[in-house]
């Protein structure tokens, strides 16, 4: 067996450092960008969490450093409002052939060329529910920008990518995600994808759709391991407060 690197994920980003339900690091995040339509949800739903405080206020506090894509969900109120504060928009409306999430991942990684990308985490608020194209797009996007951390969140759940090229430590916070997770191969069967940590561990297991994939797993340790010769995705369901 070839030996590979260790690659290290935890969700400590889920921990409640500040007064938000389910928003996490907002406020320590380097870098936020709205994809057009997202700034529709942050101008509407931010409020929502300070009730005792003037809605505006709210949003000139958490406004995006930036809102990207082919501008034709957010709306014009919205753009009219971050843009008066400062926020960057970056029209890519002649651009068709990538969705919006895509456009601000390659913001991101164009702004930090300077560092190494590996080192990257990029959280995606909102982008699980919905349209189901939609969903399938954004996991797309986590393969097609595979050298770069990207997490998928919504209320329920988180996904990240799983690269083949690296063995895989994942630390659990019990606090606030688990038990129920999954093991799903993408873009190609597994042939042999071994497990620790699980409550039905995979042991050089065959998977594919089609045939057997580890979902409605269970985390039974803190720590959890995954070696492949596949990228999966890791999947694990978010604690309701």
């Amino acid at each position: 067996m070839i030996a590979m690197d260790l690659m290290h994920h935890s969700s400590c980003f889920l921990l409640p450092t500040i007064p938000l339900q389910r928003r996490p690091s907002l406020t320590t995040a380097q870098l936020h960008v709205c994809a057009d339509g997202g700034a529709n949800r942050l101008y509407d739903e931010m409020p929502l969490f300070f009730p005792q405080e003037d809605a505006s206020d709210v949003r000139r506090r958490y406004k995006p450093d930036v809102i990207k894509g082919d501008m034709d969900s957010i709306r014009r109120e919205v753009l009219e409002f971050y843009a008066s504060l400062g926020t960057e928009i970056v029209d890519k409306s002649h651009d068709q052939d990538t969705t919006d999430l895509h456009k601000c991942v390659t913001y991101i990684r164009d702004s930090a060329s300077g560092l190494d990308k590996s080192n990257l985490c990029i959280l995606v608020v909102g982008a699980l529910g919905g349209r189901f194209d939609h969903e399938m797009g954004n996991l797309n996007v986590i393969c097609r920008f595979s050298y770069m951390r990207i997490v998928l969140l919504s209320n329920d759940s988180l996904i990240h990518l799983l690269p083949r090229t690296y063995c895989h430590e994942i630390h659990i916070q019990t606090s606030v995600e688990g038990p129920h997770c999954g093991l799903i191969p993408i873009g190609t069967p597994s042939k042999s994808s071994t497990t620790t940590g699980l409550q039905w561990d995979l042991n050089n297991t065959a998977m594919e759709f089609g045939g057997l994939v580890s979902t409605s797993n269970i985390v039974k340790e803190e720590k959890v391991t995954v070696q492949s010769d596949c990228d999966l995705l890791w999947t694990i369901s978010i604690k309701k407060l």
